[in-house]
C-alpha cells in the first residue's frame, strides 16, 4: 500500500458534512462581501445578527465605495458545538490611489439556522 493511498481512507480531523455546509455559508457571505452584494449578504445572516447592526453599518460594509478593491482569505475552521462553526478571516482592501491597506483579521461564525440551512451570527 502506497503511503498516498492509505493517507486519503482518512478525512482531515473535524471535516465532515456540516464543515463543508458551515464553510460554504462563509464563502458565499464573504463573496457577497467581495461584490459589494448587499442584497445576497442580508439573506445570509441569522435574525440575530441583523438585530446586532445598524442598517447604516450594514450598508457600509457591502458598499464601501466602487474604487474599492476588496479580497478575503478564510483559515481552518473550528466547530464552536454542533452547528456553529467560527472562521478565522483577513479582509483585504486596496483604495483608488492603489495604496495597500493592511488587512483586517477577524473571524465570522456561522450556524446551522434549520435543517441543512446555514447562516452568519456574527460579521467579520
Amino acid at each position: 500500500v502506497s503511503p498516498l493511498s492509505a493517507k486519503s481512507k482518512h478525512s482531515a480531523p473535524g471535516l465532515d458534512r456540516e464543515y463543508v455546509a458551515a464553510l460554504a455559508c462563509a464563502n458565499r457571505f464573504l463573496t457577497a462581501w467581495q461584490t459589494q452584494d448587499h442584497e445576497t449578504g442580508i439573506l445570509l445572516l441569522t435574525d440575530a445578527a441583523k438585530h446586532q447592526i445598524s442598517e447604516d453599518r450594514l450598508q457600509a460594509f457591502f458598499a464601501p465605495g466602487s474604487a474599492i478593491q476588496q479580497g478575503y482569505e478564510i483559515s481552518r475552521g473550528k466547530k464552536l458545538k454542533p452547528g456553529r462553526y467560527t472562521f478565522p478571516v483577513a479582509l483585504f482592501e486596496i483604495g483608488p490611489d492603489h495604496k495597500w491597506v493592511h488587512p483586517r483579521f477577524t473571524q465570522i461564525i456561522v450556524v446551522n439556522s434549520s435543517k441543512d440551512d446555514w447562516a452568519v451570527d456574527k460579521l467579520p
